[in-house]
């Protein structure tokens, strides 16, 4: 089986991309928790965070911030969840590193699980506003 982020890396998927660079890049979670649900991930193809060596590994959680900023400027969310599986048993679904933003809004309360289904055109518009304010 293939990787569904290396496809979106290579364009045989599509992606609503937030951010890339040389090394890594961020796009929204096609079925978010929450609007605004958005991976970042490096374009290396590493399973787990285990496998990837320190520097990587720092350079992939500096972006966060900068992401997290722009996601709560788009959204007007309250705040942010950060969420990282490493392997099946802690619920990774997809098997390449990747670091969750999630937005929190307090007239909604904190869920983990449930997932949304968002159409196209709303991650578009939502993808652009994000983009614009990184």
């Amino acid at each position: 089986m293939g990787c569904i982020f290396c496809d979106i890396l290579s364009g045989k998927r599509d992606g609503h991309i937030l951010y890339e660079d040389e090394h890594h890049i961020a796009f929204l979670d096609k079925y978010p928790i929450d609007v605004g649900h958005s991976l970042v991930i490096p374009k290396e193809h590493h399973e787990r965070i285990t496998d990837m060596d320190p520097v990587s590994v720092g350079a992939l959680f500096t972006l966060v911030p900068k992401i997290a900023s722009a996601i709560l400027s788009a959204t007007g969310a309250d705040a942010f969840s950060l969420g990282q599986n490493n392997g099946r048993a802690a619920k990774q679904i997809i098997p390449h590193v990747h670091v969750h933003i999630i937005p929190r809004y307090n007239h909604k309360g904190t869920i983990w699980t449930k997932r949304l289904i968002s159409d196209d055109q709303e991650l578009k518009s939502l993808s652009k506003k994000i983009k614009d304010a990184i």
